[in-house]
């Protein structure tokens, strides 16, 4: 560009050529007045303006302050010139920051960018939002970003730019995005073509799904599918093979956003995922590393697959095969290497329920302490920290501490805290944490926060058995050390009176000891001190006149805190023995209420967050527990909204004489509309269901059929085919595409309101794309274990044209998994009366529809009982329209449960009297209902 601007080129000469800075300066000055003067005069043209705005950036990056030419750059901005365009757009993302009042006449011209069916103008637009967008900025223009990442016609680098630009933008004010409205959108471009827009996708969709767990769940399943195509299938262009790794940047994002969330309770997902873990790291194992870069990327698609394998399940036989390539990569000559098989083995020892395998390669730890790069010793810092437990801890503390003598003073805070805390947590005896912690206090020196004699004196308050031997202590060791009388003046203050009669620490010497020190004490501490003193003057009387002494001695110092404590302690000293008021002062500490430890208070604010939040933190299984609860609280939350549905049905006998009772068919008379009986309403489901006269009608009809159609519009068909054995069933859903377009980023997941009462899981993962007038299938398996009320729910997204999200229930009932019984009619008024009434029954009144002679349609009625797996039973009930049938229900867990029906319709009034008696009041209440839909008017009209 320089070249074909003979002025500037001319402009960098002169600047390049000026021996001195003054020459230098003075040839700016000269250039800066004569532009002034030049857009003063206001009749440039596009050239000049773009030659010496160029000049300007070019004296701004020298580091010289500019002032002049803001508003030309801003017109630039508008030029329909591309070389122009580009120098207008250099210039506001270089001279202007966030909130220059400049930036607001450009939201406009950059609007209208954006709306240009022109990449160039597109990517440029892209780039100075993404580098100068403030707050204003980014909510006038983050729809047209968004836009421009999900429209079907930008190009493949216009949705990479825009998607890292809606990034940067949500990362400086995530409030502008409503990150959970185009959650669905946004995911569904994981499926493109290109890697490249996936690989920025993605990095889009880790930042949200941090936020927003539950909105993005649907990322799990797409990245699933991406890792299998490209780790097994090898379904990818040879331009994304870096040394022959394909997309290694993808494949690490993809792996790392799995680790946000719950391991997948899907058998389908969870083997294809392990299929995937498994082949990379076989593939480590074996692949002959040819190079540098080679082996860079397989290391860190490798060290993210063991990561991940240790959050999906620390006992599977994955993680065994990670713990041993983790030891040998910690014995690596390549630094990083070493760094991140450390770091990884922290997380295994952080997660595992057993830490046989790391502790395998103490020794080998141990020595990385001493590793010539800090941030590997750091490493090794963490993992000794996490591996320790009871069995290791006085081996682990005791090399702490000694590499405590030499280690970085960058890592002595972080070192001592962990020491204190391993102390604390896994000491095996009272003396071994008193003396390890007096030596932690000499060897740490001033890198020994209050908050390690702080616990010290909490935990020796609050523990009436260690007093004596604290007290002892802490006395020898006052002898030598030089560092810390706070905790030695307050132990001594408290329990010195515990060991004063043995020989060598008498009251005397214990003074002696202490005070012969606080000349070298800074002023907080001598002010402890002398509390110390005045608790002597009440317990150790025979010293009395040495405490007096110095009482005396510091009420003439500067500081106005000694001083004032000189004075009282002084005067309370001199009161009349007899007087309780010195004792009442100077009574014992009282132990401590129970608190959560410092030491891990500030242990964990070093830590800290980063961007990327840390799926574990770093301490053992321990600490991480209350991590894990959170995550899966929150897990059980999404997964069933109404836990007081989840009732449990009492438990049926091994056979069928035990768990059916007889049918009384007393009950006679005219019948009438009445309203509904113990929870005969139709469940409340989600808002986001779909629901209309049609949609229920081929729901209810295949509640009672195995086939049928669940959902068609104009763009798409569902259908359903299935069978029931016992407590499991397999449901085929057919998906069929009506438009001679394809339904790309296609994407079927099932749900359940109570996963633990019903399993579902598709037997493979849904294509991506269902090509134009085509049909894909999806196989369900299905287990009832438990009795449930709601339907599962199919959740359907694609794009075409735009993002479009069906939400339909599933026909899966709890009557699919009956079992039709046959039985005689004595055994049946036998079981009936045996159930009795309410709670197990469930009895309901309701319209019902006539057939075209207006009589009623038995043939149908018994068509649809037959159709809920109820065996009808003939010469039962004398009334030939009455219809009474008996079933099982089939649970894995909750074990058997009966059920009887009885069905009157009457013709006059056209209503019908639906009784339901079982074991199960739940059933009872469940069986009704569906019934009722079946036969019902409002489902089934005439």
């Amino acid at each position: 560009m320089a070249s074909s601007m003979r002025g500037l080129t001319q402009f960098i000469a002169d600047i390049r050529g000026a021996r001195v800075r003054e020459l230098e300066e003075k040839r700016i000055n000269k250039e800066m007045a004569n532009i002034r003067k030049k857009f003063k005069d206001g009749s440039l043209d596009g050239y000049q303006k773009k030659k010496y705005v160029a000049k300007i950036i070019f004296t701004y990056i020298l580091g010289y302050k500019v002032d002049v030419g803001h508003m030309e750059a801003v017109n630039l901005i508008s030029s329909n010139k591309y070389s122009e365009k580009q120098i207008g757009y250099l210039a506001v993302t270089l001279l202007m920051h966030e909130n220059s009042d400049f930036l607001r006449l450009v939201v406009n011209s950059i609007r209208k960018d954006l709306d240009e069916n022109n990449e160039i103008s597109n990517c440029l637009a892209l780039h100075a939002i993404a580098n100068v967008g403030g707050s204003e900025m980014a909510e006038a223009l983050v729809e047209d970003v968004h836009r421009l990442l999900i429209s079907p016609t930008s190009q493949t680098f216009v949705k990479k730019k825009a998607a890292l630009t809606l990034l940067r933008l949500y990362r400086k004010h995530p409030d502008v995005i409503p990150a959970e409205e185009w959650a669905l959108r946004i995911i569904s471009i994981m499926d493109d073509e290109d890697l490249g827009v996936v690989v920025s996708v993605t990095s889009l969709v880790m930042a949200l799904a941090q936020d927003h767990l539950e909105a993005y769940s649907l990322c799990y399943q797409k990245a699933v599918d991406r890792l299998h195509k490209l780790v097994v299938e090898h379904e990818y262009i040879s331009t994304y093979a870096y040394y022959r790794v394909p997309s290694p940047w993808l494949q690490v994002k993809l792996l790392r956003l799995l680790q946000y969330y719950p391991p997948s309770e899907d058998p389908t997902v969870k083997n294809v995922l392990n299929n995937v873990l498994k082949t990379i790291m076989e593939t480590a194992g074996s692949e002959q590393i040819k190079n540098v870069q080679q082996g860079n990327a397989s290391n860190a698609i490798l060290f993210e697959a063991i990561s991940l394998a240790i959050h999906l399940d620390t006992t599977s036989a994955l993680v065994a095969i990670a713990a041993d390539l983790l030891a040998r990569f910690i014995l690596s000559k390549e630094t990083n290497v070493r760094y991140l098989g450390l770091d990884t083995m922290a997380h295994l020892a952080a997660r595992a329920d057993s830490l046989g395998p790391i502790k395998r390669q103490q020794k080998t730890i141990i020595l990385s302490l001493r590793d010539k790069d800090i941030s590997v010793r750091r490493r090794a810092l963490d993992l000794l920290y996490s591996m320790c437990d009871v069995d290791n801890a006085e081996i682990v503390v005791d090399e702490l501490l000694r590499y405590l003598r030499v280690a970085d003073y960058a890592l002595r805070e972080e070192l001592v805290l962990k020491i204190a805390i391993c102390t604390e947590r896994f000491a095996t005896s009272y003396k071994w944490y008193v003396d390890t912690i007096l030596q932690l206090i000499s060897a740490a020196g001033d890198h020994v926060g209050d908050e390690v004699w702080y616990r010290v004196v909490q935990i020796t308050t609050n523990t009436e058995d260690l007093q004596e031997y604290a007290s002892k202590a802490i006395f020898e060791h006052l002898k030598t050390a030089t560092a810390h009388e706070s905790l030695k003046g307050y132990i001594l203050g408290e329990y010195g009176h515990l060991i004063a009669n043995e020989p060598g620490y008498s009251p005397y010497e214990q003074f002696i000891s202490l005070h012969s020190k606080s000349q070298f004490c800074s002023a907080p501490t001598r002010a402890l001190l002398l509390s110390t003193y005045i608790k002597w003057v009440n317990v150790f009387p025979e010293i009395k006149h040495h405490l007096l002494g110095v009482f005396e001695r510091y009420r003439y110092v500067l500081d106005s805190e000694l001083q004032q404590r000189a004075c009282e302690y002084y005067a309370l000293a001199n009161r009349p023995e007899e007087d309780e008021l010195l004792q009442n002062i100077c009574e014992e500490m009282p132990p401590f209420p129970p608190r959560e430890s410092a030491l891990l208070s500030r242990l964990n604010r070093k830590h800290g967050d980063t961007e990327d939040k840390r799926t574990w933190i770093i301490g053992g299984k321990d600490a991480n527990l209350d991590r894990e609860a959170v995550r899966q609280k929150a897990a059980t939350a999404t997964a069933t909204n109404d836990p007081s549905t989840n009732g449990k049905p009492q438990n049926g006998y091994s056979d069928i004489i035990n768990e059916l009772a007889g049918l009384d068919l007393s009950s006679n008379g005219t019948l009438k509309a009445t309203g509904d009986s113990v929870n005969a309403t139709k469940p409340a489901t989600a808002a986001s269901v779909l629901q209309g006269p049609r949609i229920d009608r081929w729901f209810d009809k295949l509640c009672y059929s195995n086939e049928g159609i669940l959902y068609e519009d104009i763009q798409i068909q569902v259908g359903i085919k299935s069978e029931y054995h016992g407590h499991m069933g397999r449901v085929a859903i057919y998906f069929g595409n009506k438009v001679t377009a394809s339904l790309a980023s296609f994407t079927a997941t099932v749900t359940a309101d109570d996963p633990d009462a019903l399993s579902l899981s598709f037997t493979k993962i849904p294509p991506n794309v269902v090509g134009p007038r085509a049909q894909t299938q999806q196989l369900l398996q299905v287990e009832c274990k438990k009795i449930f009320r709601t339907p599962p729910v199919l959740t359907v997204s694609f794009i075409a044209g735009s993002h479009q999200s069906l939400t339909i229930r599933l026909p899966i009932v709890v009557t699919k998994f009956f079992d039709p019984v046959k039985l005689t009619a004595g055994d049946f008024f036998e079981r009936w009366k045996l159930i009795g009434g309410p709670p197990r029954e469930s009895q309901r009144v309701f319209p019902i529809s006539l057939d075209s002679n207006g009589h009623i349609d038995i043939a149908k009625n018994r068509k649809i009982l037959s159709g809920h797996r109820l065996s009808i039973l003939d010469d039962i009930d004398p009334n030939p329209v009455n219809l009474v049938g008996a079933a099982v229900l089939h649970t894995s867990e909750a074990g058997k449960v009966g059920c009887l029906i009885r069905v009157e319709p009457n013709r006059e009034a056209k209503l019908c009297r639906v009784t339901v008696r079982s074991t199960s009041e739940e059933v009872a209440s469940e069986v009704l209902q569906r019934v009722r839909d079946s036969l019902g008017v409002e489902s089934n009209p005439s």
